[in-house]
């Protein structure tokens, strides 16, 4: 989805530029069931704000065509991925589909504190376990298919998928949708560029929240001298 990860946007690219008021970087959370839209979202929105950089997850399921070490996922095998999780390297983690999921903690805390911000394309388990660890960084959008008749339309969109799997992808869809309401915002994905706008209308409400502004109040008694 990206090239880049929240490490490696550059500095020019910070918000956090000398005379201005320091700033945290956003953990800005996209969840959608399967076929939701999710991955079209995030794609629109990392080529819209050059600040926001994808999150690169770690996961034990095998590359697809085209995907590359590094750039779309860290691929682990299930024993190195439980390694991980185990020594505390992951941020969240879960299973999905069979296979597991994780965030890598090093260079999204990083990024934070260097007032970039981070965009994570995770399932409701890891948004919740995100929120439970670090719930002032966390902003959490939900993507609603507009009805389950067009969700199951763009999943037979997507490949020559057998009746079984789509099946088992619509109901990781319904179970996916029951945790809607852990989420601050809730999008229906009827109209493509207005679910966009909405999404970066949170994400730009966001990065002013004054818990995010540590350097506020130093700057607000300057101004008030």
């Amino acid at each position: 989805m990206s090239n880049s990860t929240p490490s490696d946007r550059g500095a020019e690219r910070s918000v956090n530029r000398p005379g201005m008021n320091v700033r945290r970087g956003v953990c800005l959370v996209l969840a959608a069931a399967p076929g939701g839209g999710k991955t079209s979202v995030s794609r629109a929105l990392l080529d819209s704000e050059p600040e926001l950089a994808l999150s690169i997850s770690a996961t034990t399921r095998p590359p697809r065509p085209g995907e590359v070490e590094g750039t779309h996922y860290f691929f682990r095998t299930q024993e190195q991925f439980d390694a991980m999780a185990a020594q505390g390297e992951l941020l969240e983690h879960a299973r999905f589909l069979g296979r597991s999921y994780g965030t890598p903690r090093a260079p999204v805390m990083a990024a934070l504190q260097a007032g970039r911000d981070v965009l994570f394309d995770i399932e409701w388990q890891g948004h919740r376990q995100l929120k439970a660890r670090m719930a002032s960084d966390v902003v959490g959008i939900f993507l609603l298919p507009p009805s389950m008749a067009e969700l199951e339309r763009r999943l037979r969109g997507r490949a020559t998928e057998a009746e079984e799997e789509i099946a088992r992808r619509m109901e990781a869809s319904r179970e996916e949708m029951r945790h809607w309401d852990e989420f601050d915002h809730v999008l229906v994905n009827n109209d493509f560029a207005a679910c966009v706008a909405e999404a970066r209308a949170v994400l730009h409400a966001a990065r002013t929240h004054r818990t995010r502004q540590p350097g506020l109040g130093a700057l607000v008694e300057s101004l008030l001298r």
